[in-house]
């Protein structure tokens, strides 16, 4: 006997369900530029404007001539695209390409960074807070090191009678009184009160509405608890911090301090005394949050940012695997407000919209060379990806950085038309955010519409996915929520985004406003 059709369905089902309802359920067969193409019930070919392009991964549109026909040299020429534990020039080719840049766009450099590659941006955050960690053990352990000599040379000196425990103690051992050796109490206090702390692991920095992947370590910085909370248990701890108050973050930061315990000889006199200790292993920041709107960091957040991390010792990490390649007008976003990171991780257009690639960076003055050995993955920094990515950087360089030209251009200029749009529907859109071509347009609170078909998807949290199916049906316009609020639609074209695009995208938002304004639900669906 057959199961029934349903249970037929190994991939994708509850997902392509759910697309159906939402008015989202179409394959697309074709691709370049800015264009998706479907074909309809009459076979006929359909095309719609794409402004999701692959999440901000295709800074050149779908299928860049240019890029496929170096990809198919690249194949012709028959590089060998794994060739794991042998000399990869490529990579140091590349790595030496975005160290020019920073030095360009990043000031005080130093000595440059060190590249570790990866398949993806989530691994790259992964690689990053591995060595994370073990920059932070290397400092733990040196300050073990500190404690234990000096509370061996603390009780030398009590047992020979050099020397006598302080009256007034900052630390009571939990063991005291008559028959009680207080000095070797008050050891004991610190041994016991240092083994707990040195038992815990890492707590990481993250902004509030973080996005920094879904893998087991990276959705732990990624804030929205539905991702989030259900796998907290198999992974380190994060502490997320408001963006939009600069002010608070290092009051927030004191909360999470903690001090290992030392024994200190001074005088004759033994004394426990608490030592600041590396218990925040990094700070990850994206430089215009996605999930937040595509609200870009501010000058004074930046600054209040890179101050906690030197002030605490720990690495800032710059996430720009959205935000940079080109994106926002420069190669790094970060570089807009003046963020420094002492990590950068890159991914998306890195693989020019055919290869995944992705890369982390690490200031040489903090990178550990062990962990060249001791991180490694099959697929990373193959020849494939690597020849992309050169020609990527290659386009995005050329002609004195035309392309971060175009992408700030053609960025102001859609917002323009997205402003215009707020401006005669103030009721219904709240704000436009974003910088070049990284914006998001929300739309005011809809959860008290008097349509239904508003009403309910507002509550839901789903109103976004509505109004893209609406867009996609009657505008062949594809656009999709930013971030879990659902309340906003992105806008992350390519470079290659035309006055007629932006036109047509002006008129699907107008009409979509009107029936927002106008609590015309019934039209939303189909």
């Amino acid at each position: 006997m057959s199961r029934p059709l349903d249970e037929q369905v190994f991939a994708d089902r509850v997902l392509n369900d759910w697309l159906d309802g939402m008015g989202l359920g179409i394959e697309y067969t074709r691709a370049e530029g800015n264009t998706l193409y479907f074909t309809d019930g009459d076979g006929q070919e359909v095309a719609v404007l794409d402004h999701v392009c692959g999440f901000g991964a295709l800074i050149f549109g779908h299928h860049d001539p240019e890029i496929v026909e170096h990809a198919k040299g690249v194949l012709d020429r028959q590089i060998p695209v794994f060739a794991q534990l042998s000399r990869q020039s490529h990579a140091q080719d590349l790595a030496a390409r975005l160290n020019a840049i920073l030095r360009r766009e990043v000031p005080d450099t130093g000595p440059g960074y060190a590249a570790i590659f990866a398949n993806s941006g989530a691994e790259a955050i992964e690689i990053c807070m591995k060595h994370a960690e073990l920059e932070r053990q290397a400092r733990v352990a040196k300050l073990v090191h500190e404690v234990d000599a000096h509370i061996e040379a603390a009780r030398q000196a009590l047992r020979e009678g050099r020397a006598t425990v302080g009256e007034d103690p900052q630390l009571r051992p939990e063991r005291s009184g008559d028959g009680v050796d207080p000095g070797e109490a008050l050891i004991a206090e610190v041994e016991r009160r240092n083994a707990a702390l040195l038992a815990r692991g890492p707590v990481y920095l993250a902004l509030e509405h973080a996005f920094h992947g879904k893998l087991v370590a990276s959705v732990q910085l990624t804030r929205n608890p539905v991702w989030r909370v259900p796998f907290a248990s198999l992974g380190p701890s994060t502490v997320f911090l408001p963006p939009d108050r600069p002010e608070a973050m290092k009051a927030a930061v004191e909360g999470v301090r903690e001090s290992l315990w030392d024994v200190v000889l001074d005088d004759g006199v033994v004394n426990a005394v608490a030592r600041d200790y590396p218990v925040i292993g990094a700070f990850f920041v994206e430089p215009v949050q996605g999930a937040n709107g595509m609200r870009p960091l501010t000058e004074a957040s930046a600054r209040a940012i890179r101050a906690v991390c030197d002030e605490v010792g720990c690495p800032l990490v710059v996430d720009e695997i959205h935000s940079g390649m080109g994106r926002t007008g420069a190669f790094f976003a970060s570089s807009h407000m003046g963020l420094r990171g002492d990590y950068y991780t890159l991914a998306k257009s890195l693989g020019g919209g055919i290869a995944k690639n992705a890369v982390a960076l690490f200031h040489r003055d903090r990178f550990r060379p062990e962990f060249e050995v001791i991180h490694s993955s099959t697929f990373a920094k193959d020849g494939f990806s690597g020849a992309l990515a050169r020609k990527v950087l290659d386009m995005l360089e050329a002609e004195g950085g035309r392309a971060y030209a175009r992408a700030a251009e053609r960025g102001d200029r859609l917002r323009e038309v997205l402003e215009s749009v707020r401006a005669e529907f103030p009721d219904v859109v709240g704000a436009v955010e974003g910088i070049g071509l990284m914006l998001g347009l929300e739309f005011t609170d809809q959860s008290q519409a008097s349509s239904d078909p508003i009403g309910e998807p507002a509550r839901a949290g789903t109103l976004g996915y509505v109004i893209a199916g609406y867009v996609l049906r009657e505008h062949r316009i594809r656009v999709l929520p930013v971030g879990p609020a659902g309340n906003s639609v992105r806008f992350e074209p390519s470079v290659h985004l035309t006055d007629e695009d932006i036109a047509r995208t002006g008129a699907a938002l107008r009409d979509v406003c009107a029936i927002l304004r106008h609590q015309e639900g019934h039209r939303l669906v189909r």
